[in-house]
C-alpha cells in the first residue's frame, strides 16, 4: 500500500450539469486531443477515456487533475482514440440482446486494445513538441482506458512514472505481474472483488488498491451521476486520491 499526500488537493467545486471545459482541442499526431492545464508544465498526464469518449464528467475530471493540486500543476492530454466514433451510453449496461449486439459490434470494430496501444508513443512525442518542457508522464485510464493503463504500466519501454486505473475493464492478474511503475486502482462495486484482490496480490510495485463499494462502473467518468450527493462525493474523493498519488510518484 502506498502512502501519498491527499492534503495537496483542493479540487474546484464539481459542476453537476452544463460543465464548460477549461481546455482546448488540438490535433496531435493527427488525433483530436483535449488539452488542459498550464502550457509550460513539466509534468503531464495522459488521460485515456472510457468507451463513451469525450463526456462532460470525464472532461471535468481532466480539468480537476490539471489544477486540483495546490502545489503542482499538470498538463493533461486526452486523445480521441475512437476518432469520433465512441460507443453510445444508451447501450450500457447491455441489458437486452440489441444492446449486447451493438456494444459487441462496436468493440470488435473500434475498441480492441491492440489497435490503440501503438498510437501512444507517437502521441506523447507530439505532446512534447507542443510543450517541450514536459519531463515526465503519468497515465490515468477509465474503464476501457484502465485496461490501457494496466497494459502500458507493464510495457518494456517504460513511458510513464505512475499509472492510475478507475473502474478498470477486464482486470487480469497476469497484467499485474508485468507492472513496473507505481499503480493505483480505484475499483467500483461492479468489478470482480476476487479479480481485484488477485491483481493486488501480484503487484510487485508501490500501489494503492481500493474498492468504492457503493459506486457503479464508471463512477469517475461518463457514468458518474453527479446529481446524486453520494456519487458526487465519491467522484471528488477519487480525484483527490488520484492527485495525491500523482504528487507522490510523478
Amino acid at each position: 500500500m502506498s502512502k501519498h499526500n491527499e492534503a495537496c488537493c483542493r479540487i474546484p467545486p464539481v459542476v453537476i450539469e452544463g460543465y464548460e471545459p477549461k481546455g482546448t482541442y488540438l490535433e496531435l499526431n493527427s488525433t483530436k486531443t483535449y488539452v488542459t492545464g498550464p502550457a509550460d508544465s513539466d509534468k503531464a498526464i495522459l488521460s485515456v477515456y472510457d468507451i463513451f469518449g469525450f463526456f462532460p464528467q470525464t472532461i471535468q475530471g481532466a480539468d480537476i487533475l490539471a489544477t486540483g493540486d495546490v502545489e503542482r500543476k499538470y498538463q493533461v492530454y486526452m486523445p480521441d482514440f475512437f476518432e469520433g466514433n465512441p460507443a453510445s451510453i444508451e447501450w450500457y449496461p447491455p441489458t437486452d440482446d440489441e444492446k449486447k449486439s451493438k456494444l459487441g459490434k462496436w468493440f470488435v470494430e473500434s475498441g480492441v486494445w491492440p489497435k490503440h496501444l501503438p498510437k501512444v508513443h507517437g502521441l506523447l512525442e507530439a505532446a512534447k513538441r507542443h510543450n517541450p518542457n514536459i519531463k515526465s508522464w503519468g497515465i490515468i485510464g477509465y474503464c476501457w482506458g484502465g485496461k490501457m493503463a494496466s497494459i502500458l504500466a507493464g510495457d518494456d519501454n517504460v513511458l510513464f512514472k505512475a499509472a492510475i486505473q478507475t473502474s478498470p475493464a477486464m482486470v487480469d492478474s497476469n497484467d499485474a505481474v508485468k507492472v513496473k511503475i507505481p499503480t493505483m486502482m480505484l475499483a467500483s462495486k461492479e468489478e470482480s472483488i476476487e479479480d481485484v484482490r488477485q491483481y493486488e496480490k501480484n503487484l510487485k510495485v508501490s500501489h494503492h488498491i481500493e474498492i468504492f463499494e457503493g459506486q457503479i462502473h464508471g463512477f469517475m467518468s461518463a457514468r458518474a451521476d453527479l446529481k446524486d450527493e453520494k456519487a458526487k462525493a465519491e467522484y471528488e474523493r477519487g480525484y483527490k486520491l488520484s492527485l495525491g498519488f500523482f504528487q507522490s510518484y510523478l
